[in-house]
């Protein structure tokens, strides 16, 4: 059950492999994720020290958060992977043009998982027919019901 997704990821980059991550996260963040109050657009994943963190997430705490603490939406959390996928994945990021970023948060039996994506950047020529491809599938639906003059 996808809980938000990086729609933008999609847009600017070609995703080549996905991992499932799981995130280490506090009670309250839990709670908020639950509410469907985090946001990954502009997150990113850096690895540092053989581990990989998830840097610009944003969980929004819900008002009734605990008040012995001060939540912050936006800290950095760790990944966890196994140590082989780690390390394929620093092999890979190493090569010119690769990246890691997160493309959505869902829950699997209970706990909340990021699933990142390595992805290679597209350039504005790719950008602009991913555009052009998406205008004429809705163009081609708007045919097929006989709406030809929305526009």
């Amino acid at each position: 059950m996808s809980i938000v997704d990086n729609k933008k990821a999609f847009f600017d980059y070609f995703i080549e492999e996905r991992f499932e991550a799981g995130l280490v996260l506090e009670g309250w963040e839990v709670k908020a994720i639950r509410a469907g109050r985090a946001h990954i657009k502009e997150a990113y994943v850096v690895i540092r020290q053989a581990e990989l963190f998830l840097i610009g997430c944003h969980i929004t705490p819900l008002l009734s958060a605990s008040t012995h603490i001060v939540p912050d939406s936006t800290r950095t959390r760790k990944l966890l992977l196994n140590a082989i996928e780690i390390r394929k994945l620093i092999g890979k990021v190493e090569q010119k043009g690769y990246t890691l970023v997160p493309l959505n948060l869902h829950f699997s039996k209970g706990n909340v998982k990021c699933e990142i994506g390595l992805a290679r950047g597209k350039k504005q020529h790719d950008k602009r027919a991913a555009t052009k491809e998406r205008e004429w599938e809705v163009q081609k639906g708007r045919i097929a019901r006989g709406d030809l003059n929305a526009e």
